[in-house]
């Protein structure tokens, strides 16, 4: 088995170890991801193979399984930020106003804040829910987003309730 070109690692170790840096440019750093994991792996393969076909399967598979990696990542910040507003949301009554803010484990987007209302609320037995309209405060340029979205009391904890929450505030999930 020939030897792998240290100075290409070095090269696709510089590469990745920027990624992190990326973390407001979700797109951006999907895209950088899957790049650059077919770029390390194109450059390990060629270390042990001249084989495209077999350099090019052992790039896509890396490329796909990075891109992957990056939205389960990506859905757990979406998850912690949605427990975070309906946790602040929960004990208000309508009309009332908290704020909410998340700062990431994972710096793959920024930490947010805003503000959170609940504006109606419902029941049944054997639930509660609340429709609430929640801010996501802007930076720069950027203006204030404004969403809606329904939470419901599990028991113990109030959780996000929409099956498909944001997708326009998150991108495709």
């Amino acid at each position: 088995m020939p030897a792998i070109d240290s100075s290409r690692l070095l090269r696709v170790a510089a590469l990745v170890s920027c990624v992190p840096a990326l973390g407001a440019c979700t797109s951006v750093l999907s895209a950088t991801t899957a790049d650059v994991a077919g770029v390390a792996s194109a450059g390990i393969s060629s270390g042990i193979t001249k084989n495209a076909a077999v350099g090019t399967g052992i790039g896509l598979g890396v490329a796909a399984g990075a891109d992957a990696g990056l939205r389960y990542l990506e859905r757990r910040v979406h998850h912690a930020e949605q427990v975070r507003i309906a946790g602040a949301a929960g004990p208000l009554a309508p009309g009332q106003v908290a704020n909410w803010s998340i700062v990431h484990d994972v710096p793959i987007e920024a930490n947010e804040h805003g503000r959170v209302t609940v504006f109606r609320v419902f029941s049944a037995p054997g639930f509660t829910c609340k429709q609430i309209v929640f801010s996501v405060e802007g930076k720069g340029d950027r203006p204030d987003g404004y969403y809606t979205t329904t939470i419901c009391f599990n028991g113990v904890q109030w959780e996000w309730a929409e099956a498909e929450p944001a997708t326009a505030r998150w991108g495709s999930l």
